[in-house]
């Protein structure tokens, strides 16, 4: 060997040297950002019992969007330290590859070793510009399983039946600690052994309970305390989930669900995510999905505020899917947006939406507005009535799989943010949400009572939504859909504001014939100004559905019950939205 050769092999080993260095030093900064953030994240969680011990109601919707904002923080504090350490090098793929294998490596032994590994995707992919999906520079995997090292009992209580179903739930309730007093526990009691009995009862058994398993932390939402957990009887696994309410008076039992369609409604990624400190989050989505067989993991892990991962597995769903699908992307069901164009897959329960270049007269809104009406649902409660949109950033599709006239209108209308790259689309920019049955389309199709019960659950909608500060803006049929359990919720954000920003006035009365034949306001309307009264006209309900709609929600279409509730809102008032029914609240407040 020549000296120079030596020379040369030396600064290649000094060279694979240091970027070994580089590539564990990166790794390890990476794990201790995601371990400060996962540390702050359970501590702003480990605040909901105090919250709800002390009835501070605003404090936990302060935590909510406190635990949102958290992740983007910590994500962008982690890049800019990357960047600054690596210079040059911040984008070079080799050395992201050797930090992804020392990352994996560090990682491999924690609880829920998926969760590091897609913050460190989130900063991968910001560092390098990633579209689509780069598997050796983050973690991606459609193959990867979450649950794959998840039990569902390690995080459980159990509760055996020794001949008294009464005593099994008194043990149940005696265990669950708050400095609240009960208001009634033997009321309480009375009431979940009633519940229980009637339930199995209406599957035709009796008591038929051998043990109840409960997940040992209790969920909190907003203003309410879950205890969640499974009835395991002779060939039997029956959900048990008890809403808790810190009342005037003390704790009680405010409602019980053991059918899956009303647990499935309480975990809807239609509502606040849940606050529950969990040593083993993949543990208790394992539970969850033991009660909720028909919910997709992506929205169990969204629900209990591990938005990210949930959007992870949300990405992975949809790559499987395609995989084996010969299904093509098609215009989703219902009237062409102004502002959004949607697709969706038939036989896949999402919809797509990107936002169009440009709007078309009425719409006024600009492309920054509407990123900010997505902003604010994804950080304000949604009450049950507003779809969780999940933001994806630099999407790549296969072209094949898009239906030609739908692949011209994204190719025209969307230039800005999707472009063509040989056999694939790359999305800039996009939402996906859970498909739903728009709600004009369903009035034509179903049954007149249900078409009559949905009317009704529109006027519901609207209340809920006025109740959380939220004026949809556009209140056509058309911008809201159905959901399988046939729930009515809003889904179209572009008009969408606070309640507490809009005036809501009187529609003036004519003084003469000729302003009531103008076809324009004869009266000044101000930028914020909302007419009430004239929402009927632009409502496409029959008659039917029309007389139940005013027989029930009648109120709605008055300006005196809009500033009502504003006033109560700008009272401090905080306006419960539950998501169970109201005679379930009248059952336990009788029991209790």
């Amino acid at each position: 060997m020549t000296h120079s050769s030596a020379i040369s092999e030396g600064r290649i080993a000094a060279d694979d040297g240091l970027r070994r260095a580089a590539a564990q030093d990166c790794a390890r900064r990476i794990a201790e950002a995601f371990a400060r953030y996962n540390a702050e994240f359970r501590a702003i969680t480990r605040r909901a019992p105090l919250r709800f011990d002390n009835r501070d109601w605003k404090g936990s919707l302060q935590d909510i969007v406190e635990r949102i904002e958290l992740y983007d923080l910590f994500v962008d504090h982690t890049v800019t330290e990357i960047r600054d350490l690596l210079g040059e090098r911040a984008s070079e793929r080799a050395l992201w590859r050797e930090i992804r294998a020392a990352f994996a490596t560090r990682v491999a032994r924690l609880p829920d070793a998926e969760f590091p590994k897609t913050y460190f995707s989130s900063v991968s992919r910001r560092l390098s510009g990633t579209i689509g999906v780069a598997p050796d520079i983050e973690f991606v995997g459609t193959d990867l399983d979450p649950l794959a090292n998840a039990t569902s009992t390690v995080v459980t209580n159990t509760y055996i039946n020794h001949g008294s179903l009464p005593l099994l739930i008194e043990d149940l309730l005696g265990d669950v600690r708050f400095r609240t007093p009960w208001k009634d526990l033997d009321g309480s009691i009375r009431h979940v052994t009633a519940e229980v009995r009637r339930h199995l009862a209406g599957l035709g058994g009796n008591d038929g309970v051998h043990r109840i398993e409960v997940i040992r932390p209790v969920f909190y939402q907003l203003s309410r305390a879950y205890i969640v957990g499974r009835i395991i009887g002779p060939g039997a696994c029956i959900p048990l989930v008890m809403a808790l309410k810190n009342s005037d008076g003390g704790l009680m039992v405010d409602a019980v669900m053991m059918a899956e369609g009303d647990v499935s409604i309480v975990f809807s990624v239609s509502r606040s995510y849940f606050h529950a400190d969990l040593d083993r989050v993949d543990e208790a989505v394992a539970f969850l999905k033991s009660l909720l067989p028909g919910k997709p993991v992506s929205e169990l892990f969204t629900m209990l505020g591990r938005a990210k991962q949930g959007k992870t597995e949300r990405y992975r769903e949809i790559m499987r899917h395609l995989e084996r699908t010969e299904d093509r992307f098609v215009p989703a069901p219902g009237e062409k947006g102004l502002v959004m164009v949607c697709f969706t897959l038939p036989s896949l329960a999402v919809v797509f939406k990107v936002i169009r270049d440009r709007f078309p007269y009425p719409k006024s809104v600009a492309r920054e507005d509407v990123l900010a009406k997505y902003q604010l649902v994804y950080k304000h409660d949604r009450a049950g009535r507003l779809v969780d949109a999940q933001e994806f950033r630099r999407l790549r599709l296969p072209k094949r799989l898009f239906a030609p006239e739908l692949l011209e209108e994204l190719l025209g209308e969307t230039a800005l943010t999707v472009r063509e790259d040989g056999e694939y689309l790359d999305f800039d920019h996009l939402y996906i949400e859970r498909r739903m049955i728009p709600l004009n389309l369903y009035l034509r199709t179903a049954s007149p009572a249900a078409a009559e019960q949905a009317a009704l659950d529109y006027g519901q909608c609207i209340r809920d939504l006025a109740n959380t500060n939220i004026f949809p803006g556009d209140l056509l049929p058309k911008n809201f859909g159905v959901t399988r359990h046939g729930r009515v919720i809003f889904y179209d954000y572009d008009e969408l504001c606070r309640v507490t920003d809009c005036r809501f006035r009187d529609l003036p009365q004519p003084t003469n014939p000729e302003d009531e034949m103008r076809a324009e306001a004869w009266f000044y309307v101000g930028e914020h100004d909302i007419f009430p009264e004239t929402f009927l006209n632009f409502l496409a309900f029959d008659e039917s559905q029309r007389a139940c709609l005013l027989r029930t929600h009648g109120e709605i279409f008055t300006a005196a019950y809009w500033r009502r509730v504003q006033q109560r809102l700008a009272d401090g008032e905080v306006l419960e939205v539950l998501p169970y029914h109201p005679y379930r609240v009248r059952m336990a407040s009788g029991a209790a």
